[in-house]
C-alpha cells in the first residue's frame, strides 16, 4: 500500500493529544456537566456493620426544606438488585447461592456504608440535612469482619439462611497427583501470608447524572465508567427490566478507573428512578468517605502455599489453600477474581502438579471485586514470594532456582495446570537483562556502603506473567468527515490511558493525516451499538487491531474515490498530509474533496471487527532495591528496574506512564496501603488520614525497557500493558524487603503493608 510513513504512527513517542484540554481546565468529568433543573441525591448509609432496622417516620424528612423525594426499600421494590454476574462452578458441579446487592436495604444492613434511603433535594446540603430527620429504630447484631476466623464455629453469620459464611468452593488441579509429588519430594517450602485489602482511590470519585424523558419513556445516564455498554445492559436487563433502547448511557472524561468503575452500583438506578418519579434530572456525587464505604474494595486474601522440590531444586508440585473475602454481598464479578488467580498460579514455571483450593467467604465488610490486575497480581505475588522463600531455605541463588524451573522457549505453546495456554515467552532472557541493568553484581558493595550509613539494603526480583486481552473483539468504525477529518467510533473507554493518542497512531499508519484532524469518539451508546469497554488491558490489543484494520478498509475506499476522480489506478494513489495524490505527480485531491466525491456514506466508512481466539500473556522481570532505617522502620525504594515483554510497543511514552502508574500502586500495597476493620466491622481506615497512598517522594525514578517477543495470538503481536506494573511490583518490593530483614535479623516473613511500625517490630522482636 502506497502510504507515506507518518510522523506519529505506531511505535512513535507521540505526546498525548488529550492533555491540552485537560490542563486548560476544559475537561468534561461527570460533576462538570450540568442539567437544567438538576436536583441532588444523597444516600443515607448505615453506621452499623450488622443490624436490623425499622423506619418509624419519614414525614419530617419529606417535609424538610428543599426535599423532593425520599426513597426506601419499599419504594424501589419493583426494581431488581445490583446483581452478581459471576457464579462459580463448585467441585461437585453445583452453583452456589448468589447474594446480590439490594438497591436499598429492606430491614437489615450487612456492612458499614450499606444503603438505607435515598434523599433528593434542591441541594446536597438539604438532602444531607433531611437524612438526619429520618427516624430509624436499630436492633444491633454481632458482626464479624475477620477473614481468618470467618469460617470458625460460632462466629456471626452474614447470611444465616446459608448456615455458614462460606460463599463458594473452587478447585483447580489434581489433588491426588500433587499429593504423590509431595510425598516424593526432597524438600518442601511453605509460606502463609495476607494479601491485604485495598481501596482504589482514583482521583475522580464516582458520580452520575440521571435524566428521564417522560414523552419518550427513556433514560439518559451520564457517569464515569469503564464502558457504557455493560452498564446499560445491567440496568436494562437486571434492574429496570426494560428494553436496551430505553437507555442511553454516556461517559465523558474519567479520572481513573482501575477496574472499580467497571461495575453497576446501586446509586445509578436509584438516581434514575428518582429522575423518573420527579421528571427532573438528579445528580449524585460520592465524597471521598463514601468512596471508602461504598465502592468495591480489592484483594483481601489469606493464603497458605507449599512448593515441593527435588534435591536439585526442580519443582515437583504446588499446593495452595486460599481464603478470599467477598464482603457482605457478591459484587458484579467478585467471585471470578480469585478463581482467575488460580488459573495463573504456576506463573512462569514448568510445574506439572497443582492443587489449588479456594473458599470464598462472606464477612460484614464492603464487597470485593476487580482492582488493577484482578487476580493476576495475587497469583504473581504468591508464586514469586514462594520461589524466593524456597531459594533462601535451600541456600541457592534465587535467580538460579528460577532458571532451573522456567518454561523454556522450546516448550511453547505451553498448557499450564491452571488451564492457561501460553503462546510464547523468553523468561530467562528478560530476567538476565534486568539483573544486568540493575547491577546485581555490584549489590554487595552497595550493602556495605548502606551499612556505613546505618541502613539495611535489600535486593528483590520478581518474574511475572499475566493473562489479558481475552478472546473476543472490539469493533471499530471510521468515517471520512466532510471537512476532511477522520472520526473513530469505538466501544472501549479511556480512563486516562491516552486512547485518543494511541488509536490515532493506528489511523495515521494507514491514512496520512495530521493528529489534530483525528477525532476519537467513545462512551455513548447512542453512537455505537456495541462495545466491550476497558478492562483486562484489552483496549489496545483488541481495539487497536480493529482500528488498524478499519483504517486499511477506509484507505482503500479513499484511494478508489481519488482514482476515479483523477482518472488513475488506485494502486498509483498515495495518502499523505491530508490529501490523495498520484505518486510522483502534483495531481492531488484533499480529503475534504474525497468526502464530497463519495457517492454514499458507505464509501467514506471503514468498519472492522477483528476477532482474537485466545488471551495474550505479557510477562517481565521487576528488580527492586530498598533501604531500611532500622531506627524508625522507614523504607525507601532506592532503585527500580523493569524489563518487560509486551509483544509490541504502540507508544513508548504512553507505555512508560502505564508501567510507572502500576508500579506505584504496587509499592503502595506493599508499604502503606491497607484497609483495617475492627472485629465488629467498623471501617477504621475511611479517609486519607488513616489510609496512606504513595506520594511522589515515595518512589524513585524507574529504569524501564522492553524485550518484546510478539504474541502469536494477537494479529499485531501486541500483548497489553495496563496492569503489568502492579503485577510485578508487589513481589519484587516484598522480596527486597525480606532480603534486607533476613540479612539483618533473620526475619523471613512480614505481611503487607510493611509499615514502619511493622518493620520496627520485626527488627526488634
Amino acid at each position: 500500500m502506497n502510504i507515506a510513513t507518518p510522523k506519529f504512527g505506531v511505535g512513535a513517542s507521540a505526546l498525548r493529544k488529550e492533555d491540552p484540554k485537560l490542563v486548560r481546565g476544559e475537561g468534561a468529568f461527570t460533576d462538570d456537566i450540568r442539567a437544567k433543573g438538576e436536583l441532588r441525591g444523597f444516600v443515607l448509609r448505615s453506621a452499623h456493620a450488622a443490624a436490623r432496622f425499622v423506619i418509624n417516620d419519614l414525614d419530617a424528612a419529606r417535609a424538610a426544606p428543599g426535599v423532593h423525594l425520599v426513597l426506601t426499600a419499599a419504594d424501589v421494590a419493583h426494581l431488581g438488585p445490583v446483581m452478581c454476574l459471576a457464579p462459580v462452578k463448585q467441585p461437585d458441579g453445583s452453583r452456589h447461592a448468589l447474594k446480590h446487592t439490594p438497591l436499598l436495604c429492606d430491614g437489615e444492613v450487612r456492612h458499614v456504608g450499606d444503603a438505607v434511603a435515598f434523599i433528593v433535594a434542591e441541594t446536597l446540603e438539604q438532602a444531607r440535612d433531611a437524612s438526619e430527620l429520618i427516624d430509624i429504630k436499630w436492633e444491633f447484631a454481632e458482626a464479624h469482619a475477620d477473614l481468618a476466623t470467618a469460617l470458625d464455629d460460632g462466629v456471626p453469620l452474614v447470611w444465616p439462611d446459608l448456615g455458614t459464611n462460606q460463599a463458594y468452593l473452587y478447585h483447580v488441579g489434581d489433588e491426588a497427583a500433587t499429593n504423590a509429588a509431595f510425598a516424593g519430594a526432597d524438600r518442601v517450602t511453605t509460606i502463609s501470608f495476607v494479601n491485604n485489602r485495598l481501596v482504589t482511590n482514583y482521583m475522580e470519585t464516582r458520580a452520575c447524572l440521571a435524566e428521564w424523558d417522560d414523552a419518550a419513556g427513556k433514560f439518559t445516564l451520564t457517569l464515569g465508567s469503564q464502558g457504557v455498554h455493560s452498564i446499560r445492559r445491567t440496568l436494562a436487563n437486571d434492574v429496570f427490566r426494560m428494553d436496551l433502547e430505553d437507555f442511553r448511557v454516556v461517559t465523558r472524561d474519567v479520572g481513573g478507573g482501575f477496574g472499580t468503575k467497571s461495575f453497576n452500583y446501586r446509586e445509578y438506578p436509584l438516581s434514575l428512578e428518582a429522575a423518573r418519579q420527579l421528571n427532573r434530572p438528579v445528580k449524585w456525587v460520592a465524597d471521598r468517605t463514601e468512596h471508602f464505604l461504598a465502592d468495591a474494595h480489592g484483594r483481601d486474601h489469606q493464603v497458605t502455599a507449599s512448593l515441593a522440590m527435588d534435591r536439585d531444586g526442580r519443582i515437583l508440585g504446588l499446593k495452595i489453600d486460599l481464603l478470599a473475602n467477598m464482603g457482605a454481598y457478591l459484587s458484579q464479578f467478585g467471585p471470578y477474581v480469585p478463581t482467575f488467580g488460580g488459573s495463573m498460579a504456576t506463573g512462569v514455571y514448568d510445574i506439572q502438579n497443582l492443587d489449588f483450593k479456594l473458599r470464598g467467604v462472606y464477612t460484614h465488610t464492603v464487597p470485593v471485586d476487580a482492582y488493577r490486575g484482578a487476580g493476576r497480581p495475587e497469583a504473581a505475588f504468591l508464586i514469586e514470594r514462594l520461589i524466593d522463600a524456597a531459594a533462601r531455605e535451600m541456600g541457592m541463588p534465587v535467580a538460579e532456582l528460577r532458571r532451573r524451573n522456567f518454561i523454556r522457549p522450546e516448550q511453547f505453546p505451553y498448557l499450564t495446570q491452571g488451564g492457561r495456554n501460553y503462546d510464547v515467552g523468553e523468561f530467562d532472557g528478560h530476567m538476565t537483562r534486568a539483573l544486568e541493568k540493575a547491577d546485581f553484581a555490584g549489590f554487595p558493595e552497595r550493602v556495605r556502603e548502606a551499612e556505613s550509613r546505618g541502613r539495611l539494603r535489600g535486593f528483590g526480583t520478581a518474574v511475572y506473567i499475566e493473562a489479558c486481552a481475552f478472546a473476543g473483539s472490539e469493533p471499530a468504525r471510521l468515517t471520512l468527515d466532510p471537512d476532511g477529518g477522520i472520526t473513530l467510533y469505538i466501544g472501549t473507554q479511556t480512563n486516562g490511558q491516552g486512547h485518543a493518542t494511541a488509536y490515532s497512531q493506528f489511523v495515521a499508519d494507514h491514512i496520512g493525516i495530521d493528529f489534530d484532524k483525528i477525532t476519537v469518539r467513545q462512551g455513548d451508546t447512542a453512537e455505537l451499538a456495541k462495545g466491550g469497554g476497558t478492562g483486562g488491558s484489552r483496549s489496545i490489543p483488541l481495539g487497536g487491531v480493529s482500528v488498524a484494520a478499519a483504517s486499511e478498509v477506509l484507505a482503500e475506499k479513499m484511494k478508489k474515490i481519488a482514482a476515479d476522480e483523477l482518472e488513475a489506478s488506485a494502486a498509483d494513489i498515495e495518502l499523505v498530509d491530508g490529501s490523495a495524490r498520484i505518486v510522483g505527480t502534483d495531481r492531488v485531491l484533499s480529503y475534504a474533496d474525497l468526502a464530497r466525491a463519495a457517492k454514499s456514506d458507505e464509501d467514506r466508512t471503514g468498519l472492522a471487527d477483528v476477532v482474537q481466539d485466545e488471551a495474550t500473556y505479557p510477562n517481565g522481570t521487576h528488580v527492586c532495591e530498598i533501604e531500611i532505617d532500622p531506627e524508625t522502620g522507614h523504607v525507601e525504594v532506592v532503585r527500580y528496574t523493569i524489563v518487560d515483554d509486551f509483544g509490541m510497543t504502540v507508544n513508548p511514552v504512553l507505555l512508560l506512564g502505564q508501567v510507572h502508574g502500576g508500579v506505584v500502586q504496587g509499592i503502595g500495597q506493599c508499604l502503606s496501603e491497607g484497609v483495617i476493620y475492627s472485629q465488629d466491622g467498623q471501617l477504621l481506615t475511611a479517609s486519607f488520614m488513616d489510609y496512606a497512598v504513595p506520594r511522589a517522594d515515595s518512589v524513585p525514578f524507574f529504569d524501564f525497557e522492553t524485550r518484546n517477543v510478539p504474541s502469536t495470538t494477537n494479529a499485531m503481536g501486541i500483548k497489553g500493558a495496563g496492569e503489568a506494573g502492579t503485577i510485578g511490583a508487589c513481589p519484587a518490593v516484598m522480596n527486597a524487603l525480606i532480603d534486607a530483614l533476613d540479612r539483618a535479623k533473620g526475619v523471613r516473613h512480614i505481611d503487607m503493608p510493611a509499615t514502619p511500625q511493622r518493620i520496627w517490630d520485626a527488627l526488634n522482636g
